[in-house]
């Protein structure tokens, strides 16, 4: 794991829409620079309200078909163990709103296995650890994430790493089962801290006056174990797109006003 973390940032939108906008154009740049440079980019998406306002944002970007799927390789930080038809797994989510106009390839697009795919929860989070290793980072056997895109709860929680639970304590392992989550539905898989903070770019999205507690927390320090999107942190940019109704609670001198 780097040593050295990019300091946390915020970058602040008028409006959730204003700030869909601002980050999609942001991120069909990122990949674009990529690609031009000749390599692969691995991108790890968010689902939830956050992910599809995301999502939908980028499918609006005029260039976005132009880019070269076929070196882009995509990924989920976290699933709902759901059968894989199921309208609510972040997997059919990404694909109905963005992945369906898009000349990727299927063997890019690395989804965790459902709850009829003839796995348990245990054996789904170990055949998604076996997918990342696949392509070994510097950190682990997981990609380093050229962005790595995260919603943030009002409780604080990223991915399916919730408040004092164990889930975000785990260092040995990428994938880890979740049960019981405190949000439905109640069976899940998630990426572990160390692929999440393996990678470069770590970009949390957050909108509405219900986040600013948990973005307040987050900046000031808080204990990762108690807002796990405290502990969030990319290896070399750190960065919260917030709308105003979020930012109450952010300190100006926190505030990038030129990202």
């Amino acid at each position: 794991m780097a040593d050295g973390w990019a300091e946390k940032r915020v970058v602040i939108s008028p409006d959730p829409i204003a700030l869909a906008d601002s980050v999609a154009a942001r991120f069909v740049h990122r990949v674009s620079k990529r690609l031009d440079e000749g390599k692969l980019v691995h991108v790890s998406l968010t689902g939830g309200a956050t992910g599809a306002a995301l999502l939908a944002a980028i499918a609006r970007r005029p260039r976005v078909g132009e880019l070269d799927w076929s070196r882009v390789h995509v990924w989920w930080n976290d699933e709902r163990f759901l059968p894989r038809d199921h309208a609510e797994r972040n997997e059919n989510q990404a694909r109905s709103i963005l992945l369906h106009a898009l000349d990727i390839p299927e063997a890019n697009v690395h989804a965790a296995p459902a709850s009829d795919d003839g796995v348990d929860l245990e054996g789904a989070a170990a055949a998604y650890s076996a997918q990342l290793a696949e392509f070994p980072g510097p950190d682990g056997p997981w990609p380093a994430f050229d962005v790595c895109f995260l919603g943030v709860g009002p409780d604080g929680h990223i991915a399916s790493l919730f408040p004092d639970r164990p889930e975000i304590q785990v260092t040995d392992d990428s994938v880890v089962a979740v049960r019981d989550s405190p949000t439905p539905p109640s069976d899940r898989i998630t990426m572990t801290r160390p692929v999440i903070n393996g990678s470069k770019r770590v970009w949390l999205v957050l909108f509405g006056p219900d986040k600013a507690a948990a973005l307040g927390l987050a900046l000031a320090g808080a204990s990762y174990a108690s807002v796990p999107a405290a502990g969030a942190k990319g290896r070399k940019r750190t960065i919260f797109f917030v709308d105003q109704a979020a930012a109450a609670q952010v300190p100006p001198d926190l505030i990038d006003r030129e990202y």
